[in-house]
């Protein structure tokens, strides 16, 4: 399918659950405490992003759809904390109300050496107050209106506990001929009966089931089948982590989807980002196994993240980019460059950026290459373009196109990235990447090298490595021509 830009952007999706915050604490340990076995951490910086409910609406709204997230906050920072930042977002926040009963839900995580060491978690997570519940219904009645779908996010801190309360939202929602999309919590789910579909993991579907789940295709289909018959919803969607996804219709066959994760690093968040893919996807008119897919593609970039972190529609259509083209090839637009370095960064790798036109890619090429990758965890190559090469060599070059160019980069191992650029330098392109370090060849003086203001002024590198002698793109070029 063709994902674009605007392939959500007329989707309203209204978000319904327990909204908390979610906090990182960044630091490394050096050494074990000597008041008891335990790890001591030096801490360093502190992150804050929407948790719960909020990052399903903070997926929804990377995926550029319009959402409303309706939720329970505690009169306190935390919560005025979480209308900032979801109005940053684009997310409406008026259906966001505060109690007093209760503080606002947070969990705060102890991140070192790319590991969550322990979570620390602030909750009162007790059913609502009549006067809460009222409040909530008469929101959502409003919000409803002007929903494609409603979305139900249980984690089971009180919002969602009442079997009342999320029959009452199903059938507003019936009413208004929208789907409901269910991500559930606990072993009872007679307080979803009737939604449009559930996305249980294997370890939920258990709890409801009573037992282990049974292996093998045929058995998955059968237990599948028989929780969705029982609870009277069209769809039942099951993740099942490294072997991908079960979607059960009332058709005969069950959709088995292989797993895209291809680097594990952190699976927290990636249920939320399968829920808010599949309503959005079905949100915006598509098929619901085409929806079911493109799920599948974007919890397989989430859990690429260290951290909860939504996923964006650049992520997303470069995936779906990289099925129509070769495996080894790895060049790709800007933005999305600039969103895979981030994310890359945020796991704990340092990028190296060089860049040049590569025109007849020879051993020197090769060479350089190899030493810049060695500087750090991953190499970007800036491609000048062919009308840059023009400006740059002359008529004659490029000799190679720079589709094909940037094809024989991204077979060597030492790249993992190409991004070609149009401008006669790449200042732009390090602007919007922000590399650890810049690499050029040791002719260049260090006050030559373009960006290398840009890369300091943020705390990277300029580093210089040494050529290897008789071996250049011209040199080549003018024995070719001598020999006709």
């Amino acid at each position: 399918m063709q994902i674009n830009t605007d392939t959500f952007s007329n989707a309203r999706v209204l978000v319904v659950g327990d909204v908390m915050l979610d906090r990182y604490i960044w630091g490394e340990v050096e050494r074990i405490s000597p008041e008891a076995p335990v790890p001591v951490v030096k801490t360093g910086e502190t992150s804050e992003i929407l948790g719960g409910a909020g990052n399903v609406a903070a997926n929804l709204a990377g995926l550029g759809c319009h959402v409303t997230l309706v939720g329970l906050l505690g009169d306190d920072e935390t919560g005025r904390r979480i209308t900032w930042l979801a109005k940053d977002m684009g997310i409406k926040t008026n259906g966001l109300f505060t109690s007093t009963e209760r503080p606002t839900t947070t969990k705060t995580r102890i991140m070192a050496q790319k590991q969550q060491l322990f979570r620390l978690d602030s909750e009162v997570a007790t059913t609502l107050s009549e006067a809460d519940e009222a409040q909530l219904i008469t929101t959502c009645r409003s919000a409803v209106e002007e929903a494609d779908a409603l979305l139900l996010s249980d984690y089971g801190k009180g919002m969602m506990q009442t079997e009342g309360l999320c029959q009452m939202l199903i059938r507003m929602a019936a009413a208004k001929g929208i789907p409901v999309f269910v991500d559930p919590k606990g072993s009872d789910w007679d307080r979803y009966h009737g939604a449009t579909c559930i996305t249980p993991n294997t370890s939920e579907l258990e709890l409801v089931l009573g037992h282990r789940l049974s292996p093998g295709e045929t058995a998955v289909t059968d237990q599948v089948e028989e929780t969705r018959t029982t609870y009277g919803l069209a769809h039942l969607l099951l993740t099942r982590g490294a072997d991908g996804m079960c979607l059960k219709t009332d058709a005969e066959k069950a959709l088995f989807i292989p797993t895209e994760a291809r680097e594990v690093f952190d699976v927290s968040g990636a249920g939320d980002t399968v829920i808010a893919t599949l309503a959005a996807s079905v949100a915006a008119g598509l098929p619901f196994e085409s929806s079911a897919r493109l799920a599948n593609a974007a919890a397989g970039i989430v859990v690429g993240k260290l951290g909860t972190r939504p996923v964006t529609i650049g992520e997303l259509k470069q995936v779906e980019s990289d099925k129509k083209k070769s495996d080894f090839i790895k060049t790709c637009d800007r933005a999305t460059a600039a969103h895979t370095v981030a994310r890359w960064q945020d796991n704990g790798d340092e990028v190296v950026f060089t860049n040049g036109c590569f025109d007849l890619l020879h051993h020197g090429h090769v060479d350089i290459l190899h030493k810049a990758r060695n500087l750090g965890n991953r190499l970007v190559v800036g491609l000048n373009s062919d009308a840059s090469v023009h400006r740059l060599k002359g008529s004659r070059r490029p000799i190679v196109k720079e589709e094909d160019r940037g094809a024989i980069l991204s077979a060597l191992s030492s790249v993992d990235l190409v991004v070609i650029f149009d401008e006669d330098t790449p200042i732009e392109l390090i602007r919007a990447l922000k590399p650890d370090i810049l690499v050029k060849g040791a002719d260049y003086k260090p006050h030559e090298v373009v960006g290398k203001e840009v890369v300091e002024s943020y705390g990277g590198r300029v580093e210089l490595v040494p050529l290897m002698e008789g071996h250049s793109t011209t040199g080549i070029e003018q024995r070719i021509l001598n020999q006709d």
